[in-house]
């Protein structure tokens, strides 16, 4: 019973539930960032240089081929034959570079959005302890 007073009091306190929440939702904005990378941004980006933008079948033969294995990457995988495959790794490394600048270019826009609302927000209020010490440095200046 107590252990799970505990567990209870764990899970509810602010900061777990709230990394909870920065998860959840992390998950389903990870979700819109790879189909803007993979929808929108890389087929653009495959048009503008003329050509599919997918690296992933490029690799290097290191061993003997059998006969009758079509020179596919799937193919040579399934024979068994060591292969340098870096394609797939230049292809999700260029994705990588894609959505890290997608996401600080969004970040950029949220700071600004913030900076411009602190901006238009009235100062608070001066509380009355500096005020009054205000007061009375300007009556000693007097």
């Amino acid at each position: 019973m107590k252990m799970i007073q505990e567990f209870r009091a764990f899970a509810v306190r602010g900061n777990v539930i709230d990394l909870a929440v920065g998860v959840i939702i992390g998950g389903a904005f990870g979700k819109i960032v790879d189909s803007v990378v993979g929808d929108v941004i890389m087929p653009v980006i495959a048009w503008l240089i003329g050509g599919k933008l997918d690296f992933s079948n490029l690799f290097i033969v290191l061993g003997k081929v059998p006969e009758n294995v079509p020179m596919t990457l799937d193919a040579l995988k399934k024979a068994g034959v060591p292969l340098f495959a870096y394609g797939n790794f230049l292809t999700i490394t260029l994705n990588f570079v894609i959505l890290a600048f997608i996401i600080f270019q969004m970040v950029k826009i949220i700071n600004r959005i913030k900076l411009q609302d602190e901006a238009d927000s009235p100062p608070p209020p001066v509380p009355e302890d500096i005020q009054l010490l205000r007061e009375i440095r300007d009556s000693l200046k007097k």
